[in-house]
């Protein structure tokens, strides 16, 4: 998993009836984009998350990626 600062971390409900929860990530702290995340609520609420085979980083937008060189 990689993700950079602002975009968003979708984390899928467990259990029937339990919503999706949906942080922006406010800071990334491992190497990489790798895990953990400092995210942010829409309440403004932060926590410091590894998160799990039950999330998946949505990337607010394209990142160009470095040309090959031959």
């Amino acid at each position: 998993m990689e993700a950079h600062t602002g975009d968003r971390l979708l984390t899928h409900g467990r259990t029937v009836g339990q919503h999706d929860k949906v942080a922006e990530i406010v800071e990334v702290l491992g190497a990489g984009g790798a895990p953990p995340y400092r995210v942010r609520f829409a309440d403004g609420h932060e926590h410091l998350i590894s998160p799990g085979p039950d999330s998946v980083v949505q990337h607010t937008h394209v990142r160009k990626q470095a040309p090959e060189t031959p």
